[in-house]
């Protein structure tokens, strides 16, 4: 085998070691931050030793990190990296895997996906060599955004799945005589489920100060859930037009119940179809196999036996 393949090979094992170095979020070590602590308020501090004083892996992979998601920025368009941003915060991932570090991991799946569609090439160029440098290429700069989709989309099923029965117990403490954000409060208790995180978020952005409408936006932009979405507009026309709040989440949550109804019979009507594929190419054949081959073998050997 040529000696290019062996250096091309021993560079995608580089690659990714750096990868994974370079994306893993870099702990400090519990006795440089005591000793950071430690430092008093007279004594004079030198950046020099202060950045020497941290890993060399930080130091180091941070800053290639940094030029890689400024490399991935600057090739990926503006609204995708938008969208990109949107969806890590749908995902939540936004504390372990923020869009610099995404977009990083993004140029360096797309790189090492070059390096081996140039490896391809070069043992064998022909078209569809190039063909498979491109697709390879395209697919390893991609594949964060389907991974991070894909993440988004489940989150999203779940809090769909889990609004009904957190709006029914806010309508039992409302109707109990609580406030809507007390029982909001009593309701969405923090780490219980997705849903609840995210309401016992805009809560705390409210009791810090913004209004209860831009905390609820801000949670359909984390979100992006339809059911949500209306019950949050009704609660604003609710509030808005003086309307009983009691009333209006009786009447969200026997809509939401009656959708998830509907939901589970839409799944259930398409099992049969679903069905008939591993029916008919997997289950059939051998049917047939154990079925007819007894009766083939007996004519054959009738037939032809003499």
């Amino acid at each position: 085998m040529p000696v290019y393949v062996y250096l091309a090979a021993a560079m995608v094992c580089a690659g990714v070691i750096v990868l994974v170095a370079s994306l893993v979020g870099i702990r400090v070590p519990g006795q440089l931050t005591r000793s950071n602590l430690a430092n008093t308020t007279g004594r004079g501090t030198n950046l020099r030793d202060v950045v020497l004083a941290r890993p060399s892996n930080e130091r180091l992979m941070r800053p290639a990190a940094m030029r890689f998601a400024n490399a991935a920025r600057r090739i990926t368009p503006r609204g995708m990296a938008e969208t990109l941003d949107r969806r890590i915060h749908q995902a939540d991932l936004s504390e372990r895997w923020p869009l610099d570090r995404v977009l990083a991991g993004k140029f360096m799946l797309g790189a090492v996906g070059a390096l081996l569609g140039i490896v391809k090439v070069a043992s064998d160029p022909s078209a569809l060599s190039v063909l498979i440098f491109a697709l390879a290429t395209f697919v390893g700069f991609a594949l964060p955004d389907v991974l991070i989709a894909g993440r988004a989309r489940e989150r999203q099923e779940r809090i769909v799945r889990e609004l009904p029965d957190l709006l029914d117990q806010v309508t039992i403490c409302v109707e109990a005589g609580l406030g809507f954000e007390a029982a909001l409060a009593r309701a969405a208790r923090p780490g219980t489920s997705e849903l609840a995180n995210e309401f016992a978020r805009a809560l705390q952005d409210i009791r810090l100060g913004m209004p209860r409408r831009v905390a609820l936006e801000k949670l359909l932009e984390r979100t992006d859930v339809r059911d949500l979405r209306h019950f949050v507009v009704a609660i604003s026309q609710a509030e808005r037009r003086g309307l009983p709040i009691a009333n209006v989440l009786r009447v969200q949550a026997d809509e939401l119940r009656e959708k998830r109804r509907q939901r589970a019979e839409e799944h259930a009507m398409k099992i049969p179809v679903k069905l008939v594929f591993p029916l008919v190419l997997c289950i059939l054949p051998a049917l047939f196999i154990v079925l007819l081959g007894p009766a083939a073998i007996r004519i054959a050997n009738t037939s032809f036996g003499g």
